[in-house]
């Protein structure tokens, strides 16, 4: 197989053209069942009938690695389920740009009843959450105002800051794990490739969620020269915004020390009642008093951050024409906000950003490099049955994979096509 094939149409279609235990992995991001933006191809999450004609395609021991919306998550897990697959775990993408879009009941109670509100504010209109350019109420400053009801302050919905992800296998056909790597080359995952990398000295091995890991898995907190490859990769991720958020507020340092002599003492003691079944430390010397060095940097380094690049949504699609924006419209609008005016772009207020690629969800590569990387033996076939304008398939061939996309929309598509024919453009984003 050569190593980009693309197929535009319907994916169960396309499936059946796929030999039967084929591909090696699946990393995709489905619709979610919400009806985004009215699209029609967003009404309803992937059926049991989908995800078992995906099961059929996939090797024996291959995982999938699905988005899904908070609120529709669990159907799609459902589906996934009942077509055969096992559920590995939930993988949280959080990210810190989403823009909460709450009805303000306060607000609403009041003019039912006519209640007077106090002005304490201006807002231009979609500039501050204040959504009355998608009221069709147009351009122009409003007042931004407070009440006196007890239902001032409340809302109908929080601020999004995370998509999980279903971590799920295909059973195995062999008795282990190894045999079937050995037949398949699937059923693992690639924890090395995927350390986050560190400067610091891991050397602390406890329960506890900062704690180092040297990839040994017991909760007795002793202490070890730490891990070089890096930490091992955990089931959160942050992109770049949430990343500084929670560096801001969770700072993270430990104080050089060393291991008391009353932690040896009970170390001794620990390791006879378990009859030698209790680890003091790497070296095996229980009486070894094992110094760390300090542990700075924010909370962020222990997982995973994806980098997000602004110039990776037009990469490789110069010949493309321009359209709007229908993901980010200006710095400082309302990501949903559709309509820009042409006295806000003149007064400064506004920039009407003009894409070749308006896919209104698209994926980081740098996470989706990351997460193909994951779950994909070396020159395996990534496939992805929602391909979008490609970021999963782009992510595929810079790691080195073979690739197989489908896209029902032709000028999805197209942009697909064309950005993944120049993923070479996209590896000196990646640095």
């Amino acid at each position: 197989m050569k190593q980009i094939k693309l197929m535009q149409g319907d994916n169960m279609k396309s499936l059946d053209l796929l030999p039967d235990n084929s591909i090696d992995s699946i990393v995709t991001d489905p619709p979610y069942g919400l009806s985004f933006m009215n699209k029609k191809w967003d009404y309803e999450v992937p059926s049991v009938e989908f995800w078992k004609k995906v099961y059929q395609k996939l090797k024996p021991g291959g995982h999938v690695l699905s988005f899904g919306g908070t609120r529709t998550y669990h159907r799609m897990v459902v589906n996934m389920e009942d077509a055969g697959f096992e559920i590995r775990d939930q993988i949280m993408w959080i990210y810190g740009s989403g823009f909460p879009k709450s009805l303000n009941i306060g607000k609403v109670f009041d003019k039912k009843n006519g209640n007077e509100r106090e002005v304490v504010g201006k807002d231009i209109a979609g500039i501050r959450g204040d959504r009355k350019i998608l009221n069709g109420l147009g351009e122009g400053e409003y007042d931004l105002t407070k009440g006196s009801s007890q239902y001032e302050g409340w809302g109908t919905a929080l601020k999004p800051a995370n998509e999980p992800i279903c971590l799920a296998r295909k059973p195995l056909s062999e008795k282990t794990i190894v045999d079937n790597v050995i037949k398949w080359g699937t059923g693992g995952i690639n924890v090395d490739g995927c350390r986050i990398a560190t400067d610091d000295k891991i050397s602390i091995h406890s329960g506890n969620l900062f704690a180092g890991n040297s990839g040994i898995d017991n909760n007795n907190g002793f202490v070890s020269e730490g891990q070089e490859n890096g930490r091992f990769p955990a089931n959160i991720l942050f992109d770049e915004t949430a990343a500084e958020m929670l560096d801001e507020q969770m700072p993270f340092t430990s104080v050089t020390g060393k291991r008391s002599q009353k932690s040896i003492d009970n170390c001794i003691e620990s390791r006879k009642e378990s009859k030698g079944k209790t680890q003091c430390d790497t070296g095996g010397n229980i009486t070894k008093i094992t110094e760390y060095a300090n542990d700075k940097g924010g909370a962020s380094r222990f997982f995973y951050v994806a980098k997000v690049s602004k110039k990776e949504r037009n990469l490789g699609l110069d010949d493309f024409e321009d359209k709007e924006n229908k993901e980010v419209y200006g710095k400082g609008l309302n990501t949903a906000t559709k309509l820009v005016t042409d006295k806000q772009k003149e007064d400064g207020v506004a920039n009407r950003e003009l894409v070749k690629n308006n896919h209104p969800t698209l994926k980081p590569i740098n996470l989706m490099t990351y997460l193909c990387r994951l779950i994909t033996p070396p020159g395996g076939i990534v496939l992805d049955p929602f391909m979008g304008s490609g970021s999963t398939g782009i992510s595929a061939c810079l790691e080195g994979f073979r690739f197989v996309g489908m896209e029902l929309q032709e000028d999805y598509f197209k942009i697909a096509e064309a950005r993944i024919n120049n993923f070479e453009e996209y590896r000196k984003l990646l640095k």
